[in-house]
């Protein structure tokens, strides 16, 4: 081999080389491109999964009351129920755990009383993206599959405290997976914080009626009171006497 032949060679060997680095390099840049794509995604299905062990399940409900949106019971009812409630709220908890299934039971699924909830969140504060906010938020993107009163029940049921990552976001994706979501639809829905106008809204709405507190609980338009006094959660026997009346005045 001549000189001039043995210095192409070497030439073409050495291109050759560079391609390959350059072609290994372009591969190994595509892998990690792939992987910081979604690796957000195995992480977040390996937080949700670990949460998913801490999520104390609910039995189906067996309520017959309809079911519409954040509506229960007949619209037609001669009775209007609505309550506002944030979801951290302690006294929301006791009320949700101890008092509504009596109210439903009794005047909602019989036709007496239509139930409305409506969100009035005070514990974030100004913080738009606190517990409270992220459970309301998730508890509107369980209703666009049909599921927010089954998403309320395992919320409550789930309730520690406030502000003490209850409602945490991996907590709030387990609980939506507990229930049987869509979770690519509800993942979508939940990420976007799709229903945040709407739940500041609803804020106003509750403002407007002189809503300060939660649960603040409104029949026909009038705040139910407690006989205990101002401070406290109008008791079943309150709202029964409040509704019985208006039922009787018809």
């Amino acid at each position: 081999m001549s000189k001039r032949q043995e210095i192409r060679e070497k030439r073409r060997k050495q291109q050759q080389r560079q391609r390959l680095l350059i072609i290994g390099l372009v591969a190994i840049g595509a892998v990690l491109v792939a992987f910081a794509l979604i690796w957000p995604t195995i992480k977040g299905n390996q937080i949700a999964d670990t949460a998913l062990a801490s999520i104390t399940p609910i039995a189906p409900s067996t309520t017959t009351a309809a079911m519409d949106g954040t509506h229960l019971g007949d619209p037609n009812a001669p009775v209007k129920m609505d309550v506002w409630e944030d979801f951290q709220c302690s006294g929301c908890f006791y009320y949700t755990e101890n008092i509504e299934p009596l109210v439903i039971q009794k005047y909602v699924e019989t036709g007496k009383v239509y139930y409305t909830y409506h969100f009035f969140l005070l514990i974030d504060g100004a913080n738009t993206t606190g517990e409270s906010h992220q459970a309301a938020n998730a508890a509107m993107c369980a209703l666009e599959q049909g599921h927010f009163w089954d998403y309320q029940t395992i919320l409550f049921k789930n309730w520690k405290g406030e502000n003490v990552g209850s409602f945490s976001d991996a907590r709030l994706v387990a609980m939506a997976k507990r229930i049987g979501l869509d979770m690519t639809a509800f993942n979508k829905c939940f990420q976007a914080n799709t229903y945040a106008d709407q739940i500041n809204q609803d804020f106003r709405a509750g403002q407007d009626l002189g809503v300060h507190a939660t649960p603040a609980i409104f029949i026909n338009g009038q705040a139910a009171e407690s006989s205990a006094g101002a401070n406290y959660i109008p008791s079943f026997d309150d709202l029964s006497r409040i509704i019985d009346g208006l039922l009787k005045g018809q």
